[in-house]
């Protein structure tokens, strides 16, 4: 019994470590101390135990790093929690642990994890790619290791430093020092990897209008919404190549160019002789409407438009409309209509350039940031939206991954959210600026246009991912052809 609670104990240690690795908290060196502890925990315990103490380790990682969900879906928010807790579970499980020597656990550890991560933001309905360890390094050292393997490569790699950390607590110095020399020469490499150059400057300005926090369109005065930023963008100093605004300030009936705020967005693009970026959220119908990205020219008509790819589950679009509504109930607070998912690539041909664009939650994926790149895109646009969110944490993960973005890419990204936090970051996901929450701000800073592709953006996430299984798979393969302590072959077993 006193194992159990003691182990119960460090669990929840391990997982309270991480959450505080992660933004608005950011202490980036506990994510390594509670990796460390996870590996004990799994030493020589039985595969229930190892599931139910790295269980118990991601509820408390989760839940308060995801508390954000609230606001989104109430019953979503324990249901994730729990979802993803199990995938940690089963990744502990899946650790060679019980009569295996520490140093098949440690061959397995760190590609469990990664593989844990990588479920958790892809599965189900599209994953949330929230709370990472991942994120937890973006203003760190080990976040230059997304510039050749991508977000993910991160994550294993934090998970190295746990398995140096827990390699020095067991004395085995020669495992430590290894392994903290492999995450070095891998940092090491990402630090002289190919990256992309500059092939021009140009002013850039992001437009956050400001405005209360915890507002929910349904309930919010879209008009007054949009005259915010327009009023904003009277502080743009001119000459500027490129304005950028938030998703969806724009909310309109009907295609915009058939609204007055199509007609006020072109006479401002003209007036201010740029290229504007602006969010438009277009009813469509009774069901539907679009989230997109719209292009004015400077001479002010319209240019082309970006269509959100990525949606928000239970934000932008219901899945399994008919039971989810049927099980919630009248009053679920879930959208009424769903969102339209855009089939383009992620890019615009602008006369500031070709920019690729990842709207709101696309930014948390690697791929969305990426597919823009590899489509011409020489900065990178991230038009969102966090002002339902009563808490940062969004808003503060989203920063992070914005930085991941930059890193991964090497390119700029300009963030812009009508009430914070809107930022801009250089390709070495160094925050070069960011607004507060609700203020009323114009961040204006010369960006180079880039063009060139890092190795993450070339390879994609999917060779780390496949080397996490291949290594799992090799712990397994020598731990199962290891004998079993205390049995003994037979020296009279006749031979075949």
């Amino acid at each position: 019994m006193a194992t159990r609670v003691r182990s119960s104990a460090l669990a929840i240690l391990a997982g309270l470590l991480l959450a505080a690795s992660v933004p608005p908290f950011g202490w980036w060196p506990t994510a390594f101390i509670g990796v460390a502890i996870w590996d004990q925990l799994l030493a020589g315990a039985r595969p229930r135990a190892r599931f139910l103490r790295s269980f118990l380790m991601a509820v408390a990682w989760f839940a308060p790093t995801m508390l954000w969900m609230v606001e989104l879906t109430a019953i979503g928010y324990p249901v994730a929690v729990i979802v993803y807790a199990a995938m940690v579970g089963l990744a502990g499980a899946a650790v060679p642990g019980r009569a295996a020597p520490s140093w098949i656990r440690w061959i397995a550890m760190p590609a469990a994890f990664t593989l844990a991560e990588i479920t958790r933001w892809t599965l189900p309905f599209g994953g949330v790619p929230l709370a990472s360890t991942a994120m937890s390094q973006a203003a760190a050292p080990l976040g230059q290791i997304a510039r050749v393997l991508c977000a993910i490569g991160v994550v294993f790699a934090v998970a190295v430093v746990g398995v140096a950390l827990s390699a020095a607590w067991e004395r085995r110095w020669v495992v430590a020092c290894g392994a903290l020399a492999f995450v070095v020469a891998l940092w090491g490499f990402a630090m002289v990897a190919p990256r992309g150059h500059e092939v021009r400057v140009i002013r850039a300005a992001v437009v956050q209008g400001g405005g209360p926090q915890g507002t929910h369109a349904a309930t919010s005065d879209s008009l007054a919404v949009f005259r915010r930023h327009l009023d904003a963008s009277a502080d743009v100093h001119t000459p500027v190549d490129l304005v950028v605004w938030p998703e969806n300030v724009v909310d309109v009936e009907g295609p915009i160019g058939a609204n007055p705020q199509g007609t006020a967005l072109s006479a401002l693009a003209e007036q201010l002789d740029t290229t504007l970026v602006a969010g438009v959220t277009e009813g469509v119908d009774a069901h539907t409407f679009t989230n997109v990205a719209q292009v004015y020219l400077p001479d002010g008509s319209e240019g082309e438009r970006y269509e959100k790819v990525r949606r928000v589950p239970f934000g932008e679009y219901v899945p399994l409309r008919s039971f989810i509504e049927w099980a919630a109930g009248s009053n679920s607070g879930l959208p009424s209509r769903d969102a339209r998912a855009g089939t383009g690539p992620a890019v615009l041909h602008t006369p500031a350039g070709s920019l690729a664009v990842a709207i709101s939650w696309e930014i948390f994926f690697t791929n969305r940031g990426r597919d823009g790149v590899l489509h011409g895109g020489e900065i990178l646009l991230n038009p969102t939206n966090g002002s339902s969110y009563w808490l940062t944490e969004v808003q503060s993960q989203q920063v992070a991954s914005s930085r991941l973005r930059a890193i991964e890419n090497d390119r700029w990204v300009l963030q812009a959210a009508p009430t914070g936090f809107s930022a801009i970051v250089d390709p070495s996901g160094r925050l070069i600026d960011r607004t507060g929450i609700s203020e009323r701000a114009v961040l204006e800073h010369e960006v180079g246009a880039r063009s060139g592709d890092t190795i993450a953006t070339r390879i994609g996430p999917n060779p780390m991912v496949g080397a996490s299984a291949l290594l799992v798979a090799l712990a397994w393969w020598l731990a199962l052809g290891r004998p079993i302590p205390g049995r003994r072959r037979s020296s009279g077993s006749p031979s075949s």
